[in-house]
C-alpha cells in the first residue's frame, strides 16, 4: 500500500489534480492527503486536515479506535 500511496501523492503534486480516495486503512490515508471527509453510515461526521480528523472524537469512536499520532 505504501507504494500506491506514494504514487498518488506524486501524481497529485506533479499534475496539481484532485484525487478522490475512498479508503478504510486510515493510517496510510492520513499520511498522504491534505483534506479528509469522514462518512459514518452515509452521513458526514467530520471534515478537515488529517490532524483535525485524527483528533475528532466522533471519528476516533467510529473508525480509529484510538488516536493516530502524526509525525
Amino acid at each position: 500500500m505504501a507504494t500506491a500511496a506514494e504514487m498518488l501523492k506524486r501524481i497529485r503534486g506533479e499534475l496539481g489534480i484532485t484525487i478522490v480516495w475512498v479508503e478504510h486503512i486510515m493510517a496510510t490515508l492520513m499520511r498522504v492527503v491534505d483534506r479528509v471527509v469522514v462518512l459514518d453510515h452515509g452521513e458526514k461526521i467530520a471534515e478537515g486536515t488529517p490532524r483535525e480528523i485524527a483528533e475528532d472524537p466522533r471519528v476516533v469512536e467510529a473508525y480509529l479506535g484510538e488516536k493516530i499520532v502524526l509525525a
